[in-house]
Order: C-alpha cells, then sequence, then structure tokens
C-alpha cells in the first residue's frame, strides 16, 4: 500500500485539493510530493541508498530531456509563428484557391511529412495549429463547424503517421529496444501498414472535405 497505492493517492489528493481550495490544479507538485514521498520511504525501508536514489533520479532526469527540449523548442517555433503573423500570411496565400478537402489533405500530408523526417508529433502539432486552425476558421466564416473538428483530426493524424513509424522517433525507438529486434528491421515493419493507414485516411480526408463543401 505505501509503495504503490500511497503515491498516487498524494498526487489525487494535492491536485484536487488544490484546485477546489484556488481554482487552479497544481498537479506537478503533487508529483514532486509524490516522489519526495518515494524517497524518504525507501530509504526507511532501506530498499535503496541515498546514492542509488540519485542516480535513478539522474537517469529519469535524462530519460525526458529530450521530450523536455522537444516541447520547449515547440513552442519557441508557436511563438515565433505568432509573432511572424505566419498565419496571416498563409490565409492571404491561400485563400482565394483553398477549400475544405485540400485543407483537410494538405494538412494531413504535411502533417505526416513532417512528423516522419522530426520524429516528434508534439512538434508537428505546434508547427501546424497556429496555422491550420486559423485557416480552417477562415473558411467557415469564423464559426465553430466539422471542418475544424475535421482539421484538428487532420492535424492530430499526421502527427501520428510519423511518431509511429519514423526512425527519428522516441517511440519507435523504445519498441525496437524492448523486442530486442534491429531498429531499422522494425522500422521497416511498420512502414507498411502505416502507409496503408495514410492512404485509407488521405481518401476518407478528401471524402470528409467534398460533404463538407
Amino acid at each position: 500500500f505505501i509503495n504503490f497505492l500511497a503515491p498516487a493517492l498524494i498526487i489525487i489528493g494535492i491536485t484536487l485539493g488544490t484546485y477546489i481550495a484556488t481554482g487552479s490544479a497544481k498537479t506537478l507538485e503533487g508529483f514532486v510530493a509524490a516522489v519526495a514521498f518515494q524517497f524518504i520511504t525507501m530509504l526507511i525501508q532501506k530498499m535503496a541508498t541515498i546514492q542509488e536514489l540519485i542516480e535513478t533520479a539522474v537517469e529519469g532526469i535524462k530519460g525526458v530531456m529530450s521530450a523536455i527540449l522537444i516541447l520547449a523548442l515547440a513552442y519557441c517555433i508557436n511563438s515565433i509563428s505568432g509573432t511572424l503573423g505566419t498565419a496571416d500570411y498563409v490565409i492571404s496565400v491561400t485563400q482565394s484557391w483553398i477549400t475544405p478537402t485540400l485543407l483537410l489533405l494538405f494538412t494531413f500530408l504535411v502533417g505526416a511529412f513532417i512528423s516522419f523526417f522530426t520524429g516528434t508529433s508534439w512538434g508537428t502539432y505546434a508547427i501546424l495549429t497556429p496555422i491550420v486552425i486559423p485557416l480552417a476558421f477562415e473558411l467557415t466564416g469564423g464559426e465553430i463547424s466539422s471542418l475544424i473538428y475535421a482539421a484538428i483530426a487532420a492535424i492530430l493524424g499526421g502527427g501520428c503517421f510519423g511518431d509511429h513509424c519514423s526512425p527519428l522517433s522516441d517511440t519507435t525507438i523504445l519498441s525496437s529496444l524492448a523486442a530486442g529486434s534491429d531498429h531499422i528491421d522494425h522500422v521497416k515493419t511498420q512502414i507498411p501498414y502505416a502507409l496503408t493507414g495514410a492512404g485509407i485516411s488521405s481518401i476518407l480526408y478528401v471524402i470528409v472535405g467534398v460533404a463538407i463543401s
């Protein structure tokens, strides 16, 4: 109970408690408190030494550092895109010929291209969302309609494509490591399935775009 349920209850308790008390859920503080609790209980139970706990913490930080950097850089790209007015520029260039069908298809294909060659779905979301969503709103006249939801789905679908089969993706790397297989062989086995799904999705996005039009 102490090693398994107690940390989870600490996280839930702090998150819900701070949300009720202040209106803002302090999830990070909950995780920090749970980790500190685990450190103390493991020391008391003599399950690990201080040196071992520190080494484990460092290894854990190293494991998520790349994801943190990707999200930080994606935020930078999003901020720069907003400052430069990228969305407004794309809208002005494409508004004379863009249609719901082309928007959905291009969004999915561009997202798949970016995610495959960068290996990050979250970075793809950060790049496409501030450009595609305003463009979709331009086509709907500022109204929230099925096109908005379809555009979000196209962004997510394109990002997931590369995250699933890119040799640079952390999930692909971890999958091959966990299975004990050659990394490139694993990628080769994933690509046919991913391309099949991408091809079917492209056709469906065209159909959805025509139906919305």
